[in-house]
């Protein structure tokens, strides 16, 4: 299909696109890689009257790996995090991750902002910030203000983004020594979304002394899976712990049901896949 009429702007900067941004924010759409928002164009599902361009915008771009924390433009492609090997030395969960990514064609176009401000119930990137308690930079002509990953993810497809803000930069702290990551998913075959995903951190002195875990695909959105990670705190790193705290966050989890994956199946593959990536970090 054809899509709609609509007025087209290359932003230079953060500024200008907040400021195209501002004097319509319901009328303009943002657009970067644009495999979720070109598609929507010409289903006519969305019919902006002006799209602005912020590929372009090098202050949203970049790696910054530093003592304490980790900065990432929100324009930072899959294929620039897959590569990157400041960013390999201190979380390998994102070479991990990008490399689960759709394909080259997809991970050299798209972005981890897009990604994550697209809020697709079973996207890759919102689990592993979720696992990783990332902070989002979220950006408007009123300033600048963090929100939290776990808070971030509101609904299938819907953020905490306000109209006129744009998502600039995600902020990860250095994780602790000892701590370690690892992501998994079940793909769907076709699209290579995850039906279910986990991204986990664990931090063994002797017993789980940290847990952070992220569920993407088996919800309306990407979220923590607190049951599991209270569970285990505190407790050895046993197969009978992580068993366990599998299944109650199984259990707990209100689970998505569609023509690809039963809410029972999803189910399983929360038990399951929460359970395997843990193992592989005990």
């Amino acid at each position: 299909m054809i899509p709609a009429a609509f007025d087209y702007v290359r932003a230079g900067s953060l500024a200008e696109a907040m400021n195209l941004l501002q004097r319509d924010p319901e009328g303009t759409k943002l657009v970067a890689g644009g495999h979720t928002l070109i598609p929507t164009l010409k289903l006519r599902l969305a019919s902006p009257a002006l799209l602005v361009d912020i590929r372009g915008i090098a202050e949203m771009k970049g790696i910054q790996v530093s003592e304490n924390s980790i900065s990432i433009g929100a324009l930072t492609t899959h294929a620039e995090l897959l590569v990157s090997e400041p960013l390999h030395q201190v979380l390998p969960i994102f070479r991990q991750a990008a490399n689960l990514i759709a394909d080259p064609q997809v991970r050299n176009r798209g972005t981890i902002g897009g990604s994550l401000a697209n809020a697709d119930p079973a996207a890759d990137w919102p689990a592993v910030m979720i696992a990783l308690k990332a902070e989002l930079e979220i950006a408007s002509v009123n300033g600048s203000r963090r929100v939290a990953a776990t808070d971030f993810f509101v609904d299938i497809f819907s953020t905490a983004l306000e109209p006129g803000e744009v998502l600039a930069t995600i902020h990860i702290p250095r994780p602790a020594t000892g701590m370690r990551f690892t992501y998994r998913k079940i793909r769907h075959p076709a699209s290579g979304y995850a039906v279910v995903g986990v991204a986990a951190g664990v931090a063994v002195t002797g017993v789980a002394a940290d847990v952070s875990i992220g569920v993407t695909g088996a919800a309306s959105h990407a979220f923590p899976a607190d049951v599991a990670a209270k569970f285990l705190v505190g407790k050895p790193l046993s197969r009978e712990n992580i068993e366990e705290a599998a299944r109650l966050q199984s259990a707990a989890t209100e689970c998505l049901s569609d023509r690809y994956a039963s809410a029972e199946y999803r189910a399983s593959l929360v038990r399951t896949e929460t359970r395997r990536a843990l193992l592989a970090l005990a």
